[in-house]
């Protein structure tokens, strides 16, 4: 059976949708995806980026993932640090993979995310 993924959730508190906008589609330059009408009262607010999607759902409690996290394949990941950085957001490089150039940043309530491209 082939599978592909079609996106990765994280989630935030209530209230959180505007921050979330402001860096998805602001500063990783994502675009914002309408949600389907039976799941827009619940809060929340989704995101792609070619073929990947991230959807930020709402959740009571809300304690940021600080360990897992979505990892993003990025055609020029030095161009999207640049601009992570550049927006004020922590960029920490990691080179613990043998040919393959990433790293790992918060979105603005504090889910830890991956950005990575093959080394050259």
């Amino acid at each position: 059976m082939e599978m592909t993924l079609h996106h990765v959730q994280v989630s935030g508190p209530a209230g959180c949708e505007d921050a979330m906008r402001a860096f998805y589609v602001g500063v990783l330059g994502m675009t914002e995806v309408a949600k389907p009408e039976r799941l827009r009262a619940r809060g929340g607010a989704w995101f792609r980026a070619g073929a990947a999607e991230i959807h930020v759902g709402i959740e009571d409690g809300f304690t940021p993932a600080r360990k897992a996290h979505p990892g993003v394949a990025v055609a020029d990941v030095e161009a999207l640090a640049r601009v992570v950085e550049a927006s004020g957001a922590a960029v920490v490089w990691d080179d613990s993979i043998p040919g393959l150039r990433r790293f790992h940043t918060a979105d603005p309530v504090g889910n830890r995310l991956e950005f990575q491209q093959a080394a050259s």
